[in-house]
């Protein structure tokens, strides 16, 4: 999958993954090699192969950065209409998941553009105590420049995406 042509299409398939998972899976990979997955419910996808996360909770990603900075990202479209249909079709219409593959930046902090993106998008869970704890006060992120994109393969049910 050819990532700067399918850009527009990655991006709407990874806010559909957020918006039936709220998170996106980013592996990484510590010092002894070991491999580690971090759910990011803060991830946002620019329009040049690149993207951001809010870096307020994970503590294991900015250590690997500093050995490694390659990760692995894993969005999954887990709509259950979208898989119904899909099971039922025995074909995907569109993409399950995609992984991206790409290197962290440095941590900075975040732009007013940035939080307003990250308000609009949490908008729907304002008032919840959650929203505050999760959501408020975030103030750095971290980027991230993509490389390579891959769709996953479900045999014939994704073999004309």
């Amino acid at each position: 999958m050819d990532i700067k042509t399918n850009w527009d299409k990655i991006r709407k398939h990874f806010n559909k993954s957020f918006s039936s998972n709220f998170y996106i899976s980013i592996a990484s990979v510590d010092s002894e090699n070991n491999p580690t997955i971090t759910p990011i419910g803060s991830l946002f996808l620019n329009d040049n192969q690149t993207g951001f996360y809010f870096e307020k909770f994970p503590s294991k990603l900015p250590e690997h950065a500093k050995i490694n900075p390659k990760v692995c990202l894993l969005g999954v479209n887990s709509g259950l209409i979208f898989w119904i249909k899909s099971l039922f079709k025995e074909k995907f219409t569109d993409f399950p998941a995609i992984k991206l593959y790409g290197e962290l930046g440095e941590k900075r902090m975040a732009t007013e553009k940035e939080i307003a993106r990250l308000n609009r998008r949490m908008k729907i869970t304002n008032g919840l105590k959650g929203n505050t704890y999760l959501w408020k006060k975030m103030e750095f992120v971290r980027e991230i420049k993509f490389t390579k994109a891959e769709k996953i393969n479900l045999g014939k049910m994704t073999a004309e995406l």
